[in-house]
């Protein structure tokens, strides 16, 4: 097994795209700020908050934060990940944390349906040096992600709450036994996301789960 150093270090090319992006997702806040006053007409009118937020988050970088990069990455690295597959790429972070993990001859799909973040993440992705063993697949993810071959070795779960389920139904015949399902936002969307949380932590529907205390909550599990 590789020493812990070579784990957590990334390669200098990995990490000045990284530091770049994470420096201009602090322009989300400014998204927040607009999309605060919208999301909480829908939620005082019993109206989807995501739904209502949603044209406001084209342009959100939505990232995860640099703790759970690392966490992924590493997590990759440890499970020896060949296939890894991620719903919901954004502008490419999270994509770019999983795909430096993977073994040597290993490849990352990801999906993500608004374009101009297809094409920003495609160019992130080749700024980290990892064009060649990744991909963006553009459009709808039960569409883009159906045709998948597996085995697959890790699932990232990061684009719309309520497809987490329906995407993890889509890909589970090709999930090997061991794979790592990972969801982000268990704590961020707790009731959008409590069925899904309910249904990986029941064992009879074949995983071993648990909620991880990043800051925004991450779902584990292991298919059983």
């Amino acid at each position: 097994m590789r020493n812990q150093k070579a784990l957590s270090v990334l390669s200098p090319s990995v990490q000045n795209v990284l530091d770049k992006l994470h420096l201009d997702a602090r322009n989300d806040r400014k998204v927040f700020f607009r999309t605060a006053p919208v999301a909480l007409g829908a939620w005082l009118r019993g109206k989807s908050v995501l739904a209502a937020a949603a044209p406001f988050l084209k342009d959100a970088y939505l990232p995860v934060a640099p703790d759970l990069g690392k966490f992924l990455r590493i997590t990759a690295q440890l499970v020896g990940a060949k296939t890894i597959v991620e719903f919901g790429s954004s502008f490419g972070v999270s994509a770019i944390y999983l795909a430096s993990g993977l073994r040597p001859g290993g490849r990352f799909i990801g999906s993500e349906r608004e374009p101009n973040k297809v094409l920003r993440a495609r160019r992130n992705l080749a700024d980290a040096g990892l064009g060649d063993v990744s991909e963006i697949r553009e459009g709808d993810a039960m569409v883009t992600l159906a045709q998948v071959e597996g085995p697959i070795d890790i699932l990232f779960l990061d684009g719309w709450k309520d497809l987490y389920l329906p995407i993890l139904n889509l890909l589970l015949p090709r999930l090997r036994p061991g794979a790592v399902v990972m969801a982000d936002n268990i704590y961020t969307f707790k009731k959008e996301l409590a069925p899904f949380v309910a249904h990986m932590q029941n064992p009879r529907n074949g995983f071993a789960s648990m909620t991880l205390p990043f800051s925004s909550g991450l779902e584990y599990a292991v298919r059983l």
